[in-house]
């Protein structure tokens, strides 16, 4: 396993947003990096998410996505709560398509599913332009599953919850994804 994804920032996630919404293709790009960081999906996913995986029954922006385990790796389905600014953004775009119920959420300029490398190559093209190094189409994903286990305790839940959201089998997957902070650690320990 090679150098973990750089876990970005508040700051340096606005920098991301901002560099993303720019140009005709902005809304579809802010929908990429919100799956990423506030779902946590993986670039196979973002690329396979189809608006039967987003929309509940009566056809509106649900509560959740459902990540099919045709899109997700090792075929393992989750259910993933939808951030609001994630849903705000999907119904703007869902608007922009007319109201589609089926087919690809992010389209490639052609008007086809991006393929999973599009994905890849795209959150490089976004990082490169930002001028972060580290980064890669899987920091949005590490950024999520290490703020949910920084926050996970003030919502009840357990590493369990994170585990399941990430989609990870294992617990030490999870583990993995995990960036430690130092000055929380300062604090635990000054707080015994």
């Amino acid at each position: 396993m090679g150098t973990p994804a750089k876990v970005l920032a508040p700051g340096e996630l606005r920098r991301v947003q901002k560099r993303a919404a720019c140009g005709r293709f902005g809304l579809r790009n802010q929908v990429m990096v919100l799956l990423s960081f506030k779902a946590g999906l993986r670039a196979c996913e973002i690329a396979g998410l189809n608006w039967t995986m987003v929309l509940d029954p009566s056809g509106r922006v649900a509560a959740s996505l459902m990540i099919s385990s045709t899109i997700a790796k090792n075929g393992k389905a989750r259910r993933v709560p939808m951030h609001p600014e994630l849903r705000s953004t999907l119904e703007q775009l869902r608007r922009r398509h007319g109201r589609v119920r089926e087919g690809p959420v992010v389209r490639s300029q052609r008007g086809g599913a991006m393929t999973p490398r599009s994905v890849v190559n795209w959150f490089k093209g976004l990082y490169d332009d930002v001028g972060f190094s580290g980064c890669s189409s899987h920091s949005g994903r590490r950024t999520f599953i290490t703020l949910s286990a920084r926050l996970v305790s003030r919502a009840g839940g357990s590493l369990r919850d994170v585990q399941e959201l990430a989609g990870h089998r294992d617990l030490s997957t999870t583990q993995r994804y995990i960036e430690g902070d130092r000055d929380a650690q300062r604090k635990l320990v000054g707080m015994m």
